[in-house]
C-alpha cells in the first residue's frame, strides 16, 4: 500500500490504544518506565524515524510531537485504521504503510535517523530478515531501539487464566540469545539492555519487559 500522509495534534498524552493520542513519551509497556527515565531515543526533532509495527500507545505520534519526520509500518490493517483515527485527532503528520515489517522500501537506504519497534518482533518468523532491512534503511551509527516481553515473563503470560501455568522458554516469543544473534549477524551493536520491572507489581516474579537499545555498524 502507498504512503499517506496523516496528521496529528501536537501534544499528545499518555493513552491505553491508538485510538486516543494523549502521549509525551516513547513508550516500552504497561507500567514500565518510559523514555522519560531511559533516554535511549534522543531528541526528535529534524529526524527521520520509523515506528516498526504500531505500539499500543503509538510512538509515532509522540516522535512527530516532537518534530520527527515520522513513518510507521504494520501488517495488521486494523492498527492502521487506528492509528489512522488517532492522527485525523492529532494533528501532526505521519507516513503510515500496511504491510509486513520487512517492506521498508518506502525508506532509501542509510535515509533513516531511529526505528523503534515495540511489542512488535515476538511474531517475526525471520527476524534476520526484519533486521537486515532496518539496517539497510538506517544512518551508520543510528539507533535501533528494541522493546519485548521478556524472555523470562512470556513463560509466565497465561498465568491469570491458569496460575499454574508456564511456557516452555522460547515458546512465547523469542529467547534472548536469538535476539542477540540476530542483532549481531545483521551488523548491528548491543550498546544499552533494560530489563524492566512491572512498577506496579507488589513483588514481582521477574523482568516484564526487555529493552535494547543497538547501533547499525558499517554502511
Amino acid at each position: 500500500m502507498g504512503a499517506e500522509a496523516i496528521r496529528q495534534r501536537k501534544v499528545p498524552r499518555p493513552t491505553s490504544d491508538v485510538s486516543n493520542t494523549e502521549r509525551v513519551r516513547i513508550w516500552y509497556g504497561q507500567n514500565v518506565a518510559d523514555d522519560d527515565e531511559l533516554r535511549l531515543c534522543g531528541d526528535m526533532a529534524g529526524k527521520r524515524v520509523i515506528e516498526l509495527g504500531i505500539a499500543k500507545n503509538p510512538n509515532s505520534i509522540v516522535m512527530a510531537a516532537g518534530g520527527a519526520k515520522a513513518m510507521a509500518i504494520d501488517p495488521d490493517a486494523q492498527r492502521i485504521a487506528g492509528l489512522r483515527a488517532a492522527a485525523e485527532r492529532a494533528e501532526v503528520r505521519v507516513e503510515c504503510h500496511h504491510a509486513d515489517l520487512a517492506d521498508l522500501g518506502f525508506a532509501t537506504s542509510a535515509s533513516v535517523d531511529l526505528v523503534v519497534a515495540v511489542n512488535s518482533l515476538s511474531g517475526v518468523e525471520d527476524l534476520s530478515r526484519v533486521m537486515r532491512q532496518v539496517h539497510r534503511v538506517l544512518k551508520p551509527d543510528s539507533a535501533f531501539v528494541i522493546a519485548v516481553l521478556h524472555p523470562v515473563a512470556a513463560m509466565f503470560a497465561d498465568r491469570s487464566a491458569a496460575p499454574t501455568a508456564t511456557t516452555a522458554y522460547g515458546a512465547g516469543g523469542h529467547t534472548f540469545s536469538e535476539l542477540y544473534m540476530a542483532i549481531e549477524r545483521s551488523n548491528f551493536h548491543l550498546d544499552t539492555m533494560h530489563e524492566l520491572t512491572d512498577q506496579r507489581a507488589r513483588e514481582p516474579l521477574c523482568p516484564s519487559v526487555l529493552v535494547m537499545r543497538t547501533r547499525k555498524q558499517g554502511v
